[in-house]
C-alpha cells in the first residue's frame, strides 16, 4: 500500500495530512497525483468523497513549493461554496509547509478592492468563480501569464452554457505552457471534448481522461429509504422524521430555492434546531451557518442545491431529499454529501406517486436498493408495501 511519500508529495504536505489523521492515499490519489506531478493535461473522473480535492493540490502544491512571491496555481469551481472550501483546504497544506504560502479565495459578492490586495500578497494559490477570476485577469491584478497549474472542478458545470464562454475567456488569457487538470464525479469524454474546443485553434492541446473504478458508494456506503407525501405534507412529514430518527447531521435539500425559507420558518415554529442557505445570502451569512453545520451546533440544514456538488461536511450521516431531481447526477451528487471518506451514511427521499416512480427508475439505472419506510407514533417502520402499492412494480 502506497503511502503519499511514495507518490512524489512534498515531505511538509504529507505531515500537514497525518495532522488530519490521512496517512493512505485514496484510489483516485494513488493514480492522479503521480500523473499529474509528471505533467501533461489530466482529467479524471471519481465517485463523490473520494477524495478528488487532495488528488489536484498536493501534486500541484508540491510542484511549486520554491514560488515565494507568485501566484502559480489557479482553481475554478462553479460554486462559491466549493471555492471557499477548496482555498481552505489548499491554505490548511500550505500552512506546514516552510515557506508558508498563502491560499486566497476570489468570488463575486466580496469587495473587489479586498481581493486586489489580497493579490498584492501573492498566494500560491487562487480559488474562485469563473466570474470574479475573470474580471481580475482583464483588470491585469490577476496575473495570468504567471499562472503555471490550472484546476476545473466540477467541470462538467464549468460547461454549462453562459459559464462556458467565461471559462473559454479565461483560458484565452493563459500562458500555453499551462498544465491544467479536470474533474468531477460524472465527467465523460464528450465533456472532455467540450472542454478541449475551448483552448486555442491550433494549440493541438489533448486532455487524458481517467476514470476511476466505481467504488460504487451510493451502493456500498449508504442506505437508501422512501416515504410516500403529498408535495403540501413534506414539511410536516419532514419534522415528523427529525424527531422520530433523530439525525446527528442532516443535510435537505430541495429543488426549488424558493422553497426553502418557508420550510425553515415551518420547521424553526416547530422547535426544530435548523438553518437554511439561500441565494440572496451575504457571503458572510452563509460561512457563518456553514461553519455551525459543519461544528454541530446546527443538526439539520436545508438548502437547494448550490451545495448540492462538491461541497465536502464531514459526518454528515442524513442526505434527505425533498423532491427527486430531474437530472440523474443531481441525485448522485446530493446522496453522496453522505457516506464519505470510509463512512456510512441514509439518503432519505420525500416524494409523490408521480416522484417515486421516478426514483424507482433511478434505482434500477444506478443499481442501488430503496427500502419503503412509512412514520407511526412517533416512529419509523418498514412496511408491507408502499404506497402507492404498485410502486415496486415499477
Amino acid at each position: 500500500m502506497n503511502l503519499f511519500s511514495d507518490l512524489g508529495v512534498a515531505e511538509c504536505l504529507c505531515a500537514a495530512l497525518a495532522e488530519k489523521g490521512i496517512n493512505t492515499p485514496t484510489a483516485v490519489q494513488n493514480k492522479i497525483i503521480p500523473m499529474l506531478l509528471e505533467g501533461g493535461d489530466t482529467a479524471f473522473r471519481s465517485e463523490t468523497g473520494t477524495g478528488k480535492t487532495f488528488a489536484y493540490l498536493l501534486p500541484a502544491i508540491t510542484k511549486f513549493l520554491d514560488e515565494k512571491d507568485l501566484t502559480r496555481i489557479l482553481v475554478i469551481a462553479p460554486t462559491h461554496e466549493l471555492a471557499a472550501q477548496i482555498k481552505n483546504e489548499a491554505a490548511f497544506l500550505l500552512n506546514n509547509c516552510p515557506h508558508k504560502q498563502k491560499a486566497a479565495l476570489f468570488i463575486a459578492g466580496s469587495p473587489l478592492k479586498r481581493q486586489c490586495e489580497a493579490l498584492k500578497q501573492k498566494p500560491l494559490v487562487a480559488s474562485g468563480s469563473p466570474g470574479r477570476i475573470l474580471e481580475l485577469m482583464r483588470i491585469k491584478k490577476l496575473k495570468a501569464e504567471k499562472i503555471s497549474f490550472v484546476v476545473f472542478d466540477e467541470i462538467d458545470r464549468l460547461l454549462k452554457p453562459g459559464v462556458r464562454n467565461e471559462l473559454a475567456d479565461i483560458i484565452s488569457e493563459l500562458p500555453e505552457s499551462v498544465q491544467y487538470a479536470a474533474c468531477s464525479a460524472t465527467i465523460d469524454g464528450n465533456k472532455v471534448k467540450a472542454l478541449e474546443e475551448l483552448f486555442p485553434k491550433g494549440a493541438e492541446r489533448k486532455m487524458y481522461l481517467e476514470i476511476l473504478p466505481e467504488e460504487n458508494i451510493l451502493k456500498n456506503a449508504v442506505t437508501h429509504w422512501a416515504f410516500f407525501s403529498e408535495s403540501r405534507n413534506k414539511a410536516e412529514e419532514l419534522r415528523k422524521f427529525i424527531n422520530a430518527e433523530k439525525p446527528g447531521k442532516a443535510l435537505v435539500f430541495i429543488s426549488e430555492a424558493s422553497k426553502v425559507r418557508n420550510i425553515v420558518d415551518k420547521l424553526q415554529y416547530k422547535k426544530i434546531n435548523c438553518e437554511g442557505l439561500f441565494s440572496s445570502m451575504e457571503k458572510t451569512e452563509k460561512k457563518k451557518i456553514l461553519d455551525r453545520f459543519r461544528s454541530g451546533k446546527i443538526p439539520v440544514l436545508i438548502t437547494s442545491d448550490i451545495t448540492a456538488r462538491g461541497l465536502d461536511i464531514q459526518g454528515i450521516t442524513h442526505v434527505i431529499q425533498l423532491d427527486v431531481p430531474g437530472d440523474r447526477d443531481f441525485f448522485i451528487h446530493r446522496a453522496g454529501r453522505t457516506g464519505r471518506a470510509g463512512g456510512t451514511g441514509i439518503n432519505v427521499v420525500f416524494g409523490d406517486e408521480f416522484e417515486l416512480r421516478k426514483l424507482a427508475a433511478l434505482e434500477k439505472n444506478l443499481g442501488i436498493t430503496v427500502y419503503p419506510k412509512i412514520m407511526r407514533s412517533g416512529k419509523i417502520y418498514n412496511p408491507e408495501k408502499i404506497i402507492p402499492p404498485d410502486y415496486q412494480n415499477q
